[in-house]
């Protein structure tokens, strides 16, 4: 049990939110149902340190985590975030240089975002990921990347590089602060290496009571105050910090500093609004939670169908969190052909693909990400699908 803050090593940790029973897995698929429905669970005790506002489970056990091949967070395969991707990549290759040059990327998942980023000019991309898949990397690609099944840094003890990339990672590790340290060290002496950070922002959860974006793998929540403190404490300094993708990510861009030296910039941060925030929380998750399952109900009890469409971690969250209402849910749905006909840990629902939806006739179909309920309409409308659509 977690008893100091991991990113500033506060004492103060206060715990504001707790569910006993959550899965450990967000995004491994299972191809059993009943294997899905057993699947390992994690207990969630979020706290907020009042030092320096990041948010941490102070329960969470690494133990319980499986970063496998069967581990499917790939979002290619929808056109508005292959759109965002590219337009993310085609900035940082021009912003920083980055063309001809080799860049890291830690976490790469299955290599979507390294083959864009090479797709817009880098010259070599090194990733590095336990649940990489090789084979669905584009062959003209292969020549131009080296591919490390394996975790950082046990994997990879040093970064020779022009960038590090490190998107939806951090917040996947407890001890952040050893882990970025770790970062600065294996880059070294070099000072001109850039690095690019992308997790998603703490504040809008708490804010808005998003229950459906707490989950067990993610163990560590920032704020673009405490990621900026983070990032200062372990020897960088950040050049930008921003949202993107509709508010719902942080991206910090910043260079390691000469040894000695303290980062530029003070810490003013956002602690207040997030020890704020992380107060209203379980009433504004609560409400949240009160409407779904009211909303669910109400379709079940006239005979409907409702269905989810993204299977991925908020979907599981959404599920563990409405409990027995679960089972008022038919089905999720998802575009990425690798989750098809599997199903989902913790509720064992199953996964269908879109063209399933027509034979459903679901009344209700509910968006797990608002930012794909535009496509997610040009897809029911193509299939002749008449529904209430309605998003988190």
């Amino acid at each position: 049990m977690t008893s100091a803050c991991p990113a500033c090593l506060g004492p103060d940790l206060r715990p504001f939110y707790t569910v006993e029973r959550v899965p450990a897995a967000s995004c491994l698929m299972l191809d059993d149902e009943a294997a899905a429905r057993a699947f390992p669970a994690g207990e969630l005790r979020l706290a907020v340190c009042e030092s320096c506002g990041f948010v941490t489970n102070t329960a969470f056990d690494p133990a319980l985590t499986r970063y496998e091949d069967d581990y499917e967070e790939s979002q290619g395969c929808s056109p508005r975030f292959r759109d965002y991707a590219a337009e993310l990549a085609d900035g940082w290759v021009r912003r920083y240089g980055l063309a001809g040059k080799t860049v890291v990327e830690l976490g790469c998942g299955k290599g979507d975002f390294l083959a864009t980023l090479i797709a817009s000019g880098v010259g070599h991309g090194i990733g590095i990921d336990p649940a990489v898949r090789t084979e669905r990397i584009d062959p003209a690609l292969r020549p131009r990347t080296t591919w490390i099944p394996g975790l950082f840094p046990e994997a990879l003890e040093t970064i020779d590089a022009e960038a590090v990339v490190c998107r939806h990672t951090l917040e996947h590790i407890a001890p952040v602060g050893a882990w970025l340290r770790t970062v600065r060290s294996a880059i070294g002496a070099r000072t001109d290496t850039v690095v690019l950070f992308e997790l998603p922002d703490v504040l809008r959860v708490l804010r808005e009571g998003a229950f459906w974006d707490v989950y067990y793998e993610h163990c560590s929540y920032f704020s673009a105050g405490s990621l900026a403190a983070l990032f200062r404490r372990s020897g960088f300094e950040p050049l930008d910090l921003r949202r993107t993708y509709d508010d719902q990510y942080l991206v910090i861009e910043a260079r390691p500093v000469p040894a000695g030296r303290a980062p530029a910039g003070v810490d003013t941060g956002d602690r207040d609004d997030v020890l704020a925030a992380a107060g209203t929380f379980v009433a504004r998750m609560e409400e949240a939670r009160t409407h779904w399952r009211g909303r669910v109900r109400k379709v079940a009890a006239s005979g409907g169908n409702v269905l989810l469409w993204g299977a991925s971690s908020k979907a599981v969250g959404f599920l563990a969190t409405l409990g027995d209402d679960a089972r008022h849910v038919a089905a999720a749905v998802d575009i990425n052909p690798h989750k098809q006909n599997r199903h989902l840990a913790g509720s064992g629902h199953r996964v269908v693909a879109p063209d399933a939806v027509p034979d459903l006739a679901p009344d209700l179909v509910i968006v797990m990400n608002p930012t794909y309920a535009a496509e997610i309409g040009r897809g029911l409308d193509a299939r002749g699908v008449q529904t209430a659509l309605e998003t988190l």
